[in-house]
This record gives C-alpha cells, structure tokens and sequence, in this order.
C-alpha cells in the first residue's frame, strides 16, 4: 500500500489514496499504522476517496481506530495531497466529510506546490443537541461548570462536525492536560465523547490552545478544536473575531466572520512518503 505521511501544524496522519488503493478494514489499519514504535507513526489514517457530491472525499479514523467526522489540520493536506496528485486541477475545492461538504481555497508557491490552505470550516453548532450533550437539547453552553475529579471548571462547549469542549486557563502551558483530558472526554455529559481544548488567552487578537484529542491524547494541533476555541472566546467575550491561535506545531490565522461561518488558514506539508505492508 502507497501512503503519505502529511502534517499539519503538528496533526500528522498517514494518507492513502482510495482512488488507486483498496483499504478493507480501516479501523484496523488506523491502530496499526500510527503505532509510533511498531508503525509509521500518526495521530491516524485519512482516506482520500471518490466522491459524487465533491471534488473528492474524506474519511477519517483516529489511532484508537474510531471514525472521526472530520479534522481541519487533516483536511487541509487532503487538499494538498489531491491538488499536487492531479486528483483536482482548481485551487479551490470541495471536500465531503463526515460534517458535510467543505470548500477550500489552496496558496501555492512559485512550483505550483501547496503551502498554505484556507477552509471554510462551516458555522459551529451550539446547542447541547447538536453537539451532542445530555440535557436540554436547545440549551447553549457557554461558561457552565463542570465537576471534573478535584475541580470545578467552567466550559464552554460548540460543535464544528465534531464535539468540543473548551475551558480557559492560566496558564496553559503548565496545565495537567493528560490528567483532565480524559476524564472530561469520556464524562457521561457527552454521549459521543469530545475533544477537550485548554487555552490562554494571550490578547484580543492571540490565544494558545493545547488540545485532548478524542481518540488519539494530547495532539499538536486540531483545527475543529481551534474553530471551537474561536467561537467560545468570542461567545465569552475574552477576544475579537479574528485571532492567531499558538498550536504546539504552529499558527493557526482564525475567523469568525460576521455571516456565521468559520475561516481557518494554515499550513499543509508533506513529511514523507512510501510503502508500507499491512499486517
């Protein structure tokens, strides 16, 4: 089997192109190839397949093997891997996901090579039946508390296709992400489990964000996850629109535009490709 190993801010998955391989069990090979001991190495894999609805679709699977709906640093090198194939000629496409059909506007440089990719990642979904959580399905959550082991946090939750759940924090370079990610990821509030975002707000314009990711731990970076962070520090009034979000693996350009959708500029790079035979 063919692969790529693609990243983006950090996010790094294995990429096969599902127009000329077959993958029969995705979920398997998702756990077995980003094994970083035993594998290639990833956060998971991403199918790049035919589409009829799309320039090309994306499916996703986590290293734990469990299907996400979509990921905004995954998508942008789909982008990427599907321009510099020839699998689509324009520099703007359309990707179907798990969340929907998202367009993308590609930036090449002067070799006609992808560096840098804008999403339109759609508009975020705030209710608690949208995201999905437990209680009134029509409820927004914006600075709830929340009882997790020893304290109480404050959450503000959104979903970008996928569940999120952001808390803001001193400083989060110190926070003990591994010790609360996991217990609010599988919290019983969310029924899909979430992905959990630990920021500081740096300004009006700049925050950091760290990120449990669900399914795959502490990441660096998640591009749904910066788009939820961008909602929840707007709806709680600590930033403007548009904002630079600080990733472990890089920046993040961030907006909230005033028609509802979210934009979201970052880079797309390939690391390494080859073959690679399944076990």
């Amino acid at each position: 089997m063919k692969f790529a190993k693609m990243q983006g801010a950090g996010n790094d998955y294995v990429y096969v192109n599902g127009f000329k391989e077959t993958v029969e069990h995705p979920a398997r090979l998702a756990m077995e190839i980003s094994d970083r001991h035993f594998g290639i190495g990833s956060d998971g894999l991403i199918l790049i397949l035919p589409s009829t609805v799309a320039d090309v679709k994306m499916r996703m699977f986590n290293a734990d093997g469990s299907e996400a709906e979509m990921c905004g640093n995954g998508i942008r090198c789909v982008a990427k891997f599907a321009y510099e194939r020839g699998l689509v000629a324009s520099r703007e496409i359309a990707v179907e996901t798990g969340a929907g059909i998202l367009t993308l506007q590609l930036f090449t440089d002067d070799f006609n090579r992808v560096e840098r990719v804008r999403v339109n990642m759609g508009r975020p979904r705030l209710t608690r039946g949208e995201i999905p959580m437990t209680g009134n399905p029509d409820e927004q959550v914006v600075g709830v508390e929340l009882q997790i082991l020893d304290r109480t946090f404050h959450i503000t939750c959104a979903s970008m296709g996928n569940p999120h759940c952001v808390i803001f924090v001193d400083n989060v370079a110190e926070f003990p992400v591994a010790k609360y990610g996991p217990a609010i990821e599988t919290h019983p509030l969310f029924p899909n489990r979430t992905n959990v975002e630990f920021v500081e707000i740096l300004s009006r314009h700049e925050v950091r964000q760290r990120t449990w990711e669900r399914g795959a731990g502490e990441t660096l970076a998640c591009g749904t996850g910066a788009s939820a962070v961008t909602v929840a520090a707007v709806l709680g009034g600590h930033t403007e629109r548009r904002i630079l979000n600080h990733l472990g693996g890089g920046d993040l350009e961030m907006e909230w535009a005033e028609n509802g959708e979210i934009y979201m500029t970052g880079p797309a790079v390939q690391v390494f490709e080859g073959d690679y035979d399944p076990r």
